[in-house]
């Protein structure tokens, strides 16, 4: 299955912490081009500020519908805030709901980091972290400085954005078919694997879905990606997630027919406490 960014009309999920309004995330203009997640980081202009989000205040979670927004990216200089690699990449989907996904995705996910900073959404500075594996400048997507952080996924008509003090990840998927999962299934943690086996078949597509979405919550999260192998680090099935050492995995609200999670590194006040 493929990572991507991904509910009914536009709402967000605190993690934990029940439902709010998302912003609105119609695409602005701006001047000067940076680069948005999961594609070739450019550079923007000025200095952040720091800790924009306290490193233990709850992560900001919008999950957005492609479908009630890809009318305002047609809109004249609505990719303005894009970068150049960001509207070349978009020229490249064949399928036009593949290119709304794209352009709602990244615009609305300049849109937010931008009132975050105080700054234009073309002038968000975004860079991309040391990748934890290789060692190479091709890491998660972040904003120079790490005065906050970020995560982006997307499946089907949904978009998911979370933005927190510390280090967070996200995911969601649409469910597999049943011979998706048995083919797929193979890549998880033994534990995982066994888990599933005492489903009976029309249960396992959810209870896959909802594993695997940890799963990447939590690659994406550490910046190793698919890097780590997806059957090392196990996170369960089951309805309650196993967070790894150090993180909170949490399963967050979708439509039917998809599961997502979102997984936060705890501060080390947080790591030190009971247990």
């Amino acid at each position: 299955m493929t990572s991507g960014a991904s509910h009914p009309s536009a709402m967000g999920t605190s993690a934990g912490t029940g439902t709010t309004p998302a912003t609105d995330t119609t695409p602005a203009t701006g001047t000067r081009p940076g680069t948005g997640t999961d594609t070739p980081p450019g550079t923007g202009t000025g200095t952040p500020p720091v800790a924009v989000i306290p490193a233990d205040a709850e992560p900001v979670i919008h999950v957005l519908r492609v479908s009630e927004h890809a009318h305002a990216t047609t809109a004249p200089g609505a990719l303005q805030p894009l970068s150049a690699e960001e509207r070349a990449r978009a020229t490249t989907f064949l399928r036009a709901a593949d290119r709304d996904r794209y352009l709602v995705a990244h615009l609305a996910l300049r849109r937010e980091l931008a009132a975050l900073l105080g700054t234009s959404p073309a002038d968000v500075p975004l860079t991309r972290a040391t990748c934890p594996v290789c060692g190479g400048p091709h890491g998660r997507p972040s904003v120079e400085g790490d005065p906050l952080h970020f995560s982006l996924s997307h499946a089907g008509d949904l978009v998911l954005l979370a933005f927190a003090g510390v280090p967070i990840g996200v995911d969601v998927e649409e469910y597999p078919d049943r011979a998706t999962v048995a083919e797929t299934s193979t890549a998880l943690h033994p534990r995982e694997r066994d888990e599933l086996a005492l489903l009976p078949e029309a249960g396992r597509p959810a209870a896959f879905t909802r594993c695997w979405t940890r799963k990447e919550a939590y690659l994406k999260g550490t910046g190793t990606g698919l890097g780590e192998d997806p059957s090392i680090t196990y996170v369960s099935t089951l309805a309650v997630p196993a967070s790894p050492p150090g993180w909170l995995l949490t399963d967050l609200s979708v439509p039917p027919g998809h599961a997502a999670a979102s997984a936060v590194r705890l501060s080390r006040a947080t790591d030190a406490g009971p247990g």
